[in-house]
């Protein structure tokens, strides 16, 4: 799909096979979603701009490689983005961290915003924006709406898994946001769950079902 790109590590595909099991424990999940995050972070920021910096070695002076601009901002839609914003935090723990609760209303399938937390100065940096599943695309959506809101020009969305028909809707209001996954699923259910799937990922990383 156009604007999509499918992370297929061997390493993340193993982990995210794991993940969907429905007898793995709520521990197992959440620390195989710290570790999986990892890995898809390195993808979501392979493009980094880059200048050099002098420094010496125990044996010389070089320009070495560092990383351009302002720091990154990893924006978590809560509450099961927290478990991809840990890992992610773990590899780039100089990164600033927003936090934006909404949640899907089960009868309307609607995005209901609850919470929003960002740094100041968006417009400047780069916003990458996690959640485990792209479904309905209503959250991200309304995500993506109150962040560019707030200024934010250059985003993406990241996420494990992702519908086709939550695809088609997000781009269709966002087309300037490129998705990086681990999986395009097969479809949506009739309550809006990804099919196949691994059920709703809060609750099996919180353990509240």
């Amino acid at each position: 799909m156009d604007g999509v790109t499918v992370i297929d590590h061997p390493l993340v595909q193993h982990k995210l096979t794991i993940m969907r099991k429905k007898e793995t424990s709520t521990a197992s999940f959440r620390r195989l979603l710290r570790e999986i995050s990892t890995l898809l972070c390195y993808e979501v920021t392979r493009d980094l701009e880059l200048t050099t910096m002098p420094i010496e070695t125990p044996l010389v002076a070089m320009d070495a490689p560092t990383l351009e601009g302002k720091k990154l901002v990893f924006a978590s839609i809560l509450r099961a983005g927290n478990g991809l914003l840990e890992g992610m935090l773990d590899l780039v723990p100089a990164a600033r961290a927003a936090h934006i609760g909404v949640y899907r209303d089960h009868e309307t399938l609607e995005a209901v915003e609850y919470f929003f937390k960002a740094p100041e100065d968006l417009e400047n940096r780069l916003v990458i924006v996690v959640d485990p599943m792209l479904a309905t695309g209503n959250s991200v959506i309304a995500a993506m709406d109150r962040l560019k809101s707030r200024g934010a020009k250059n985003i993406r969305f990241l996420c494990l898994l992702a519908a086709p028909e939550g695809i088609k809707r997000f781009h269709e209001v966002h087309p300037d946001v490129p998705v990086f996954t681990a999986s395009i699923d097969s479809h949506l259910n009739e309550k809006g769950y990804i099919v196949p799937g691994l059920g709703d990922a809060g609750d099996r990383l919180y353990g509240t079902k």
